[in-house]
This record gives structure tokens, C-alpha cells and sequence, in this order.
């Protein structure tokens, strides 16, 4: 029988970390990962709520305290057979959800007691069930002779092609880029999220049936309408790649980069792919300033780090409290050196032709914008400089729809997001051409990889109720 007080006894241990001397030397995971002992030791804190929040509060809706049970009782191919009926992609959700925010925030020891170590936990269990040679079983699946094509191989596309495959349905994942994973390959560094752990769940996909077509673009390679007349619907989930720009003076100088060209680079040169027109993008020996406090800034800021950059300074017009980004990555990026101005408001970039620096201005919080946010206001006569040789802005992303996309009657709203039915309607997440679906970010908006997860595969439960709701009749008229 259960010790009912076994979380007292045993407190929350996080997983150990790499020293920040070795961290900051090469791209790799920092996280030490859980031994089998740990891992029960850990999981079997769970207090089993009868309503667990830590289940509501994730997007996916894990069975959290299911899997934390059987974990404990180290049947890890059952809780990985249980991860994967909610998540399809468990081993990264966790790895890089802020679970802070989510699930274990949500969890009832962490008011005073620390919370369940379940991020760490779930990374264990599909990590070493999938060493022992874990698969999913897919043996009493019935193929439809429907085909479904996947235009993004980001966590939206993966997902939906997840959900189909399992479902009997074919599908063929289409992307740009000659590597699957979106910017979980090529925007989220190594040192948080290893390249071999998507070229896994590549494996596995393409062992469940799921069809890779890379280094091939929508529209440019391939046109959309060949997509709609070979395949039976259609899923868009192409995420948001326009970076934001402050509108300041100076964007323009040589020096500036923005972050998603800057992270695309360093990927590519980290996986040996060929680098766009401009070259690789080196930080090495200069004074940089990155302008943003998300987590694509933190990333930014330990990317340069690893470069060898002489100094890295994070600029934030918030404080340090209300900043969007992860805590645990705002601590790990100080252990590596970044330093941190908070209260500050980028309003020019200076240089005659390469940069020299950026004027700022100190800032204090005022009243809530609609978002329930305090608005950062400048104090008149507060102007000071910053030296800098490269300025990285980190401001988010923004939606950039396709030209295609109004032949192709697929709506979007005013801020360029395109506009779907809710996931409670009849076919979830079906766009103005009924036979094509859409999710994740370029739905949502730039957000966190586990909401994509979880529309990407609500979005595939849509499709499967269009295609069973699809008369013969009506499919010959389809096609």
C-alpha cells in the first residue's frame, strides 16, 4: 500500500544540470536525465487528486496521475502507450513546455510542498521506452483509402498526421525545409531540444506510415491546386515565421539581425545544412544586444553565448516580473553570463553604416493594455547608450499568408491569422474550403508548442468527421 505521506518524505529533485562552464561550450541538452530510481521515486509523489488540475491545466489534457502511476511502478511501455493516447509528442512536450505555467503549476504540492516533478517524468518514460524499442501498435488499424496532405511538418502537422495514421488514413507531410520539425528543428536550440530527438520521432512516424515530402514549398515548388486534386483534404499547418520589428530608427544598419534568421542559421550550420544567401550568422568576440524578453530572446541570448560572443546584454521594456519568457531560461541564461537590462525602451539603433550601439530610454509601468498587461512608459530625459557591435531583435512573429490562399478560399482575419471553425463545431478547425483544415500557430498566433500538439490533432478528429460524413458521391464530386 501507497505511503500516503511519501511526499514528505521525499522532497521535488529536479533533474541535475551541466555545469554553465561546460554548458556554454557546445549545443547539447543541459538537463541530466532521470535515473529508473528517480524517475518512481519521483512520480510516486503524485497524490492522485481525484480532479486532477495538473490534467486540466495541460492543453493536451494528459492522464497525468494514470502515467505518473505507472511510471512509479516502473511499467514505462504502459505510461508511454497512455502519453501518446493524448500527446503526440510526448518527449518533447517534455523537455520544452514550461510546466511551470501549466501542469505543475496547476499541481496541489505546489503550494508549499513542490510541485510533481512531471515534465522530467514524462521525458523519462518515452525516453526509455523508446531505448527498449517502445512502438506504437497500430496492428488492428483498418486503412480508409482516404489520403490526407500536411502542408508544415512543424508539431501541428506531426500531430495531425499522427491522429490520421492511426486512424486508417493516409498521410503525406509536405515542408521547406529538408529536415521535419519546423522551428523545433530549426528555431529551438540544441541545448534545449536535441536535433536526434525529432530525427527519432521521424523514424517513428515514418515506421507508422506517415509520408515525408521535404525541401519542397506550397506554392512555389508545388502548387496547391495539385495538393487538392490528389488528396482527399488538406492540412495546413505552417506556423508563423514574419518576425516583428520594433519601428525604430536604425533596423537597417549592417550588425541588426532578427532572431528567426539568426536561429536558422546557427541550426543549419550546428546539422551541416547549406546556409542561405547571406552565410552563417557569428556572434564570435562582438558586444551583442538582444532586444525582447520571450523565449526566442533567451534563445537568442545562450546562442550567442555559445558563439563565443564578448558580451551578451538581454534589453526588456518590462521588469523583470512581467516578462513573457520562461523562468527557468531566464536562470539558466544567467548562470551562462547574459547579463539583463529591465525597465528599457529600445528607440534607436545608432550607426553610420554598421552598429555602434542603441539609445534607449527607462521605462515604468502603467496602466493595463487590453490584454490586462501594464504599458511600459518612457521617463522624459531618461535617454542612455548602450554600446553594441550586433542587435538581435527578439519581438515575436507574426503571420505571413500565403499568396495562394484566396484562390484556394481559405479566409483569414485582419491580422493575417486564417480563420477557422472552433474546435467545438461539427468539422473542427475546417477553413472556408471545407476540405481544408488548419491549426497551430498560424491559427492561434505565435504560442507555445504543446497548444500546436493539441490543435493539430483536434483538427485531424475534424478532418476524419468531414471524410466519414463524405457520401462516395460526394467524394468522385470532391476530387
Amino acid at each position: 500500500m501507497k505511503d500516503p505521506f511519501h511526499y514528505l518524505k521525499v522532497p521535488r529533485t529536479d533533474p541535475p544540470v551541466f555545469t554553465a562552464e561546460l554548458r556554454v561550450r557546445r549545443f547539447a541538452e543541459i538537463h541530466v536525465p532521470f535515473k529508473a530510481e528517480t524517475a518512481a521515486l519521483q512520480a510516486d509523489r503524485c497524490l492522485a487528486c481525484g480532479n486532477p488540475y495538473c490534467e486540466w491545466k495541460c492543453p493536451v489534457h494528459n492522464y497525468i496521475p494514470n502515467w505518473l502511476k505507472l511510471a512509479a511502478q516502473g511499467r514505462i511501455r504502459e505510461a508511454a502507450d497512455l502519453c501518446h493516447r493524448t500527446n503526440s509528442l510526448p518527449e518533447i512536450c517534455g523537455r520544452i513546455c514550461p510546466q511551470d505555467r501549466l501542469c505543475e503549476g496547476a499541481c496541489t504540492l505546489n503550494d508549499g510542498f513542490g510541485a510533481v516533478t512531471i515534465g522530467a517524468v514524462e521525458r523519462y518514460i518515452t525516453d526509455t521506452a523508446l531505448a527498449t524499442g517502445w512502438r506504437p501498435d497500430l496492428s488492428d488499424v483498418e486503412t480508409t483509402g482516404w489520403r490526407v496532405a500536411i502542408v508544415g511538418a512543424g508539431p501541428a502537422g506531426l500531430s495531425c498526421a499522427d491522429v490520421l495514421v492511426r486512424n486508417g488514413v493516409a498521410a503525406t507531410v509536405y515542408d521547406q525545409y529538408p529536415e521535419i520539425g519546423g522551428l523545433l528543428t530549426f528555431g529551438i536550440p540544441e541545448f534545449k531540444l536535441e536535433a536526434g530527438v525529432i530525427r527519432q520521432r521521424r523514424t517513428i512516424l515514418e515506421e507508422m506510415g506517415v509520408q515525408f515530402v521535404l525541401g519542397t514549398r506550397i506554392g512555389r515548388d508545388l502548387p496547391f491546386t495539385q495538393l487538392l486534386d490528389q488528396y482527399d483534404a488538406v492540412f495546413l499547418g505552417m506556423g508563423t515565421y514574419r518576425g516583428i520589428r520594433g519601428g525604430f530608427p536604425g533596423e537597417q544598419l549592417e550588425g541588426v539581425e532578427l532572431a528567426l534568421p539568426y536561429l536558422l542559421s546557427s541550426a543549419r550550420r550546428i546539422l551541416d545544412f547549406p546556409q542561405d544567401e547571406r552565410g552563417y550568422i557569428d556572434m564570435a568576440g562582438q558586444q551583442v544586444v538582444v532586444l525582447g524578453g520571450g523565449d526566442t530572446a533567451m534563445d537568442c541570448n545562450r546562442t550567442a553565448i555559445r558563439q563565443g560572443a564578448g558580451s551578451v546584454t538581454c534589453v526588456y521594456r518590462r521588469d523583470e516580473a512581467n516578462m513573457p519568457g520562461s523562468r527557468r531560461e531566464l536562470h539558466h541564461a544567467r548562470e551562462e553570463g547574459v547579463q539583463f537590462l529591465w525597465n528599457r525602451q529600445p528607440v534607436a539603433i545608432l550607426g553610420d553604416r554598421q552598429v555602434t550601439g542603441i539609445q534607449l530610454m527607462e521605462t515604468r509601468l502603467g496602466a493595463p493594455d487590453e490584454r490586462g498587461r501594464r504599458r511600459p512608459e518612457t521617463i522624459p530625459g531618461s535617454e542612455q547608450v548602450l554600446p553594441a557591435d550586433r542587435v538581435i531583435i527578439a519581438f515575436g512573429f507574426l503571420p505571413d499568408p500565403a499568396d495562394w490562399f484566396g484562390d484556394a478560399h481559405i479566409d483569414t482575419r485582419p491580422n493575417g491569422l486564417v480563420s477557422t471553425r472552433g474546435e467545438d463545431s461539427e468539422f473542427a478547425f475546417q477553413t472556408g474550403n471545407p476540405r481544408v483544415f488548419a491549426g497551430g500557430d498560424m491559427v492561434r498566433g505565435s504560442s507555445l508548442v504543446v497548444h500546436a500538439v493539441h490543435e493539430g490533432r483536434s483538427a485531424a478528429q475534424g478532418i476524419l468527421d468531414y471524410l466519414a460524413a463524405c457520401t462516395p458521391a460526394l467524394r468522385t464530386a470532391a476530387l
